[in-house]
């Protein structure tokens, strides 16, 4: 009786009357105690709105719902499925609505649902993981600007993958605590690729230089990383820069010399394929022909090999004397032993390297020096 009554009435009523009259009957329906004639009626009455002519009645009776855990499920899956201004309310705030449903609805390709999805409070891995692979660059920012997202790392990974070159993209991942560290490194060097394509730096540094700098700039930055992660993160990173192809001697002299151990043991572990236990214990204790071995079982030729292997025992000495490696000193150290050997000498070019490194940390130091000074003055 009371369907057939708001049918009729229903007929002759305006949108707005039609729109208040949806929006009081699916509040009564959330708020009230109604009896089971009465919520079978009006759950009976809502089903027939949701074809309504108007999207303003659909709309009104949306705002009522949106919010609600009592609502009736099959008339907030029809309402998911409107028109933006219908389903976004819904979309973004039912608790009915189940992380399949929030997937098939990502899949569905309309931007404006996908935003609303992703700012639902608490989205789950797998619908952050869906949003990862099908959405846009605009939904996908709102998602990594909702911080009650659970964001996996393989979906971070995935986004880093579809919009890595994309500035906005960048900012937000490079600003995530929980960053995976090889995709950071990903990151860094495809910020390296932008400031090298940019007009503006090209102009400011020179077409020439600016090459070089962003090189640097992104080897130094890589250098920082790989020094500054857990230890549980080291064997992804070194996994990551061994794939990529940034594992060079060079790159390990400089995690020697600086005194990095367990990212450098657990380099050469990976590409001698040695567990991180048995490396540590032959740089520790081991002979030098144990140590030559294990760093031509690395693939490093026996002449970079030696040098490896006297900064390795510089390394050695300075932990046994109860001391901080200093880089400085090491590098000095490696430069004094080597400077008999001419120019054209198998190891010059890794030798010029450790004698590059050792003016950088020289700079660095007289650097440290003048600020102390300045604080000290102040």
């Amino acid at each position: 009786m009371i369907v057939r009554k708001f049918l009729q009435w229903s007929e002759t009523a305006g949108a707005r009357e039609r729109a208040r009259a949806a929006n009081a009957l699916a509040r009564a329906y959330a708020l009230s105690e109604l009896s089971t004639e009465e919520t079978r009626a009006a759950e009976a009455a809502m089903a027939l709105l949701l074809d309504d002519p108007s999207p303003m009645v659909r709309q009104a009776m949306a705002e009522a719902l949106a919010t609600s855990s009592r609502a009736p499920r099959s008339v907030i899956y029809g309402l998911a499925r409107d028109q933006l201004d219908v389903a976004g309310i819904v979309v973004c705030c039912s608790p009915l609505l189940k992380d399949q449903d929030l997937v098939d609805l990502a899949a569905d390709g309309r931007p404006g649902i996908q935003r609303a999805i992703a700012m639902r409070h608490e989205v789950s891995p797998a619908v952050c993981a869906a949003l990862a692979e099908v959405a846009g660059l605009v939904p996908v920012c709102e998602l990594l600007d909702n911080f009650s997202a659970r964001v996996a790392k393989v979906t971070i990974r995935r986004i880093t993958e579809r919009f890595g070159n994309e500035p906005n993209m960048r900012a937000r991942l490079l600003e995530r605590s929980d960053l995976p560290c090889d995709v950071r490194h990903t990151l860094i060097m495809k910020v390296g690729e932008a400031l090298a394509g940019s007009k503006f730096v090209a102009g400011v540094v020179g077409r020439g230089r600016v090459q070089r700098i962003t090189q640097d700039a992104c080897h130094t930055a890589t250098l920082h990383l790989a020094g500054n992660i857990g230890g549980d993160e080291i064997p992804a990173l070194v996994e990551h820069l061994r794939v990529a192809g940034t594992l060079t001697p060079a790159f390990l002299m400089h995690a020697l010399c600086v005194g990095n151990i367990d990212f450098f043991a657990a380099a050469i572990g990976s590409v001698a394929g040695v567990s991180d236990n048995r490396v540590r214990g032959i740089l520790v204790d081991g002979r030098r022909n144990a140590i030559q071995a294990l760093y031509t079982s690395g693939g490093i030729e026996s002449a970079v090999g030696e040098v490896f292997v006297t900064a390795t025992l510089l390394w050695r000495d300075a932990t046994r004397a109860q001391t901080r490696p200093n880089a400085m000193r090491i590098t000095e150290s490696l430069i004094d032993h080597y400077a008999y050997l001419a120019d054209d000498s198998p190891i010059a070019e890794l030798l010029g390297l450790v004698e590059r490194m050792n003016l950088d940390f020289r700079r660095q130091a007289a650097r440290d020096y003048a600020v102390s000074m300045t604080y000290e003055a102040a």
